[in-house]
């Protein structure tokens, strides 16, 4: 599989290259050149297949033969080593529980992913490989995890000052080895943009190799396609018209489901849930892409106010506007209306969301006002009690701390301080 850069000033990429680069010499996201749809006798045998096989078979083609299909096999096992359950709430929505790995969000997968790639490919290198990634809460504990200890690589995160919550930053913060945190004066949009400008700074690019793990990077984002088709095994037999609501931020999500579906698995359609950070909501209003300052919300792995991998969606649709409307549809919800939302998930199922998955609840409510033959699935893509403040005020009810969580809270953050791109640059060079 070749990939090309989405600003087409580049030349093709392996994707080896693309995983150890993250962007494009012109500043562009890669992209896969061709997705070729998987066979019907494989979404046929869905039932037969265990959640590896799936996701091997769904993954092979972006990644072999560069790297081995016996290799690839036990990277996807190791990945998929925790499971996804779809809890059932009414016969028109249900939630995919993506929090059941050692961080306890979703970007465990990709994470883990992309680690154990970037281990097979700098096995037999020297030269060490720096990945910088920024974070808006659980994309930096995740990396943390997923990458520590890989040898021959060092992992520098940026994470906005008080703007996580206390349990994503302890997550980030206190694992040490080659793990490094920087918390950054400013927004995630401040440390998206500091990443963007590392990668593009060629007096430091000569002096050291970096690679992205955010969304931008074709190995964190690609295997997320695998939560869409694990819903759909569990779900299939019972509901026809499957609708996805993803809490959308960076859009990486949302972005790797429509990869899904253009494998062939039959989605009906997605709905991207915005907090009050809603370029795209906006952009289905009016055909205007106007992206804002991000603003703080309870939400906080969602404030981001200029999506890096909407880019990429557009390029699945050829820059459509009417084709995508077809298939997003998109809503804005406030804290006081994600806080109803907690409540009322609680009151009514007796089950506990985050915030995150509130308001993808609320996607799945607003889309089904109109759509009342459809079965929407919220992704619920963090553990409650990683937003224990907000969650335990709005349910007034004490959370047990699962086992990941526990492991973190007794350890002693250790964050360097920095404001500009100048700190960042000097602190890597140093």
């Amino acid at each position: 599989m070749k990939y090309y850069s989405l600003n087409k000033q580049a030349p093709d990429s392996t994707f080896k290259n693309a995983v150890i680069k993250g962007l494009a010499p012109d500043k562009g996201l890669y992209f896969p050149e061709n997705i070729a749809p998987l066979s019907q006798e494989f979404f046929d045998s869905f039932d037969t297949l265990s959640y590896s096989e799936i996701a091997y078979e769904a993954i092979k083609q972006f990644v072999t033969p560069e790297i081995p299909e016996a290799t690839l096999k036990t990277i996807v096992e190791d990945t998929l080593s925790f499971d996804f359950p779809v809890v059932k709430l009414n016969e028109n929505i249900s939630t995919l529980e993506l929090f059941h790995g050692p961080t306890m969000a979703f970007k465990d997968v990709g994470a883990r992913f992309m680690a154990r790639c970037l281990g097979y490919f700098n096995k037999d290198n020297t030269n060490e490989v720096t990945v910088l990634v920024a974070t808006s809460g659980d994309t930096g504990g995740a990396v943390a995890n997923g990458f520590l200890g890989v040898k021959g690589v060092k992992v520098v995160i940026l994470y906005p000052s008080g703007k996580v919550s206390d349990i994503q930053e302890k997550q980030l913060t206190t694992l040490g080895q080659n793990i490094t945190a920087l918390e950054v004066d400013g927004t995630f949009d401040d440390c998206q943009a500091m990443v963007k400008t590392a990668f593009l700074d060629e007096s430091l690019t000569r002096e050291m190799q970096l690679t992205s793990a955010n969304s931008i990077n074709v190995a964190r984002w690609l295997p997320q396609l695998f939560y869409f088709m694990f819903a759909y095994k569990q779900l299939h037999k019972t509901y026809k018209n499957i609708v996805f609501s993803v809490p959308s931020g960076n859009f990486g999500n949302v972005c790797a489901g429509m990869v899904a579906q253009q494998l062939g698995l039959p989605i009906k359609h997605f709905i991207a849930s915005n907090n009050l950070n809603n370029v795209v909501t906006r952009y289905l209003q009016s055909a205007l892409y106007d992206p804002k300052p991000s603003i703080q919300t309870i939400s906080n792995a969602m404030d981001v106010g200029a999506p890096s991998n909407f880019i990429r969606i557009q390029e699945i649709y050829k820059n459509n506007f009417e084709h995508l409307k077809d298939n997003l549809s998109s809503y804005s919800f406030t804290d006081e209306e994600t806080r109803n939302a907690l409540l009322e998930i609680y009151d009514n199922y007796n089950y506990v969301a985050d915030p995150h998955g509130a308001v993808g609840y609320l996607g799945c409510k607003s889309y089904l006002e109109n759509n009342p033959d459809a079965h929407c699935v919220f992704l619920e893509t963090a553990h409650p009690t990683k937003f224990l403040d907000v969650v335990e005020d709005v349910i007034n009810e004490k959370q047990k701390l699962p086992e990941q969580i526990q492991a973190v809270m007794g350890k002693t953050k250790a964050a360097t301080r920095i404001a500009t791109y100048t700190d960042l640059k000097q602190f890597l060079l140093k």
